[in-house]
């Protein structure tokens, strides 16, 4: 390992006020929309970003045509360089989910954790408990960050913003220290599934790439869900409710009948866990005449998300069979895949990952992911992308929370990840 690396000393300071200053900024996505990104209130972080990093010296940062931040920092090494060293990615999103609200959140910093609950001083029925929270245990003494428990915090993820942005100035700042040429992308609307929408992979110009958008310290994660989507219209007979005896089929019972027929005690996200698949009913709409659902399929497996489609498809004819004179349409399109079959082709990416956090040291955890990432789709288009952690809990909810000294190590652990390719990759 090269002497510099060893030294490497974050701000702090710095980096604790860019994350608070991006989580002010309400970047929260929606679904259903007809704009792209889905509300452009994501764009003032983005446009946010470009400044900030032209101000660190990167004159060829941009907001592209559909709102992603694309930037590049040239390669440091020498022209006589022993290798090669491809163009690496690092990416990162700007919106926040719409399940909570991200409008007007105020960061609380709470300084040398000391291992008890956290009360939330917005709304005090908010408590962060340990026993809910174990790697907080891992935490005592860190400086814990949280919202102040009217919104969420927006970790998710503008900690993995605020730990690309910090690598990116620690780097001007320290030229000695190994990169090749580092490619930037802050991207729109990961949390409706449109992330990389209009990803240009080649005008982005990377190899090889990775996500900041993990979890707890140290985790590498280089699988996750296979995803489809399943779009149900149902539509029944609507008559006059004075007059419907024998000619009403009320399309919001056979919704109703339709839900309370999946599985109770297995194949939810309430009931399952590691690599157990699921079902999940995510809207409904409507009336008596007709009802429009969502329901989420997942499975780490293409023949488990199958069986999930097949177990759809059997309801849907066990309700039209309860329910003579009712409609359902069912049309289940695809989300995303596991981002596995492809890096199993790459196991270097991953390998190199893995290094760093050790190198930042600390213990590596390779894991998966009960969800998804840009990466997933990236991965299937000619740009391996695992992911890597930012610190940050308790995602999408009032109760998120994310450790300083944890962003720090992610921070950390990006500069050794472009040292590492720098020394290794031909």
């Amino acid at each position: 390992m090269n002497d510099t690396l060893k030294k490497i000393s974050i701000s702090r300071e710095n980096l604790v006020d860019r994350f608070q200053r991006y989580v002010r900024i309400d970047t929260q996505s929606q679904d259903p929309s007809d704009t792209y990104p889905s509300t452009l209130k994501q764009l003032d972080l983005s446009r946010l970003l470009v400044e900030e990093l032209k101000a660190l010296g990167i004159d060829n940062a941009h907001l592209t045509e559909h709102g992603y931040v694309f930037a590049s920092l040239p390669s440091n090494l020498p022209a006589d360089h022993p290798v090669a060293v491809p163009a690496v990615g690092l990416i990162a999103h700007v919106d926040t989910s719409p399940d909570v609200s991200g409008a007007g959140v105020k960061p609380v910093i709470h300084r040398n954790y000391d291992g008890g609950n956290i009360v939330l001083p917005g709304d005090t029925q908010q408590v962060i408990d340990p026993e809910e929270n174990p790697e907080l245990r891992d935490c005592i003494g860190h400086d814990i960050i949280t919202s102040d428990g009217t919104t969420l915090l927006g970790a998710d993820n503008k900690a993995g913003v605020a730990e690309i942005m910090s690598a990116v100035a620690y780097w001007q700042a320290h030229p000695e220290v190994p990169h090749g040429e580092i490619k930037i992308a802050f991207t729109v609307d990961e949390e409706v599934g449109a992330g990389v929408k209009h990803f240009d992979v080649k005008a982005f110009g990377a190899k090889y790439a990775y996500t900041i958008d993990g979890g707890t310290a140290g985790e590498v994660e280089d699988e996750t869900f296979c995803a489809d989507t399943a779009d149900l219209v149902i539509r029944g007979i609507n008559v006059h409710p004075g007059y419907a005896k024998d000619k009403m089929v009320n399309a919001l019972k056979v919704a109703a009948d339709f839900i309370s027929r999946l599985p109770k005690t297995h194949l939810s996200p309430e009931t399952t866990t590691e690599r157990a698949g699921y079902l999940h009913p995510n809207n409904i709409s409507g009336n008596p005449a007709e009802v429009k659902m969502r329901i989420f399929l997942r499975d780490f497996t293409l023949p488990g998300l199958k069986e999930k489609e097949a177990l759809l498809e059997e309801i849907r004819r066990e309700v039209l069979t309860a329910w003579p004179g009712a409609q359902i349409e069912l049309k289940i399109r695809e989300s995303y895949r596991n981002m596995k079959y492809v890096l199993n082709n790459y196991p270097f990416v991953v390998d190199y990952a893995v290094e760093a956090v050790e190198r930042a040291g600390l213990k590596p955890l390779r894991s998966l992911i009960r969800g998804g990432t840009d990466g997933a789709a990236l991965s299937y288009r000619d740009l391996p992308c695992p992911n890597i952690f930012t610190g940050g809990h308790n995602f999408h909810s009032k109760k998120e929370w994310v450790s300083v000294q944890d962003m720090e190590k992610a921070t950390e652990t990006i500069i050794h990840l472009a040292a590492i390719w720098a020394e290794r990759r031909a």
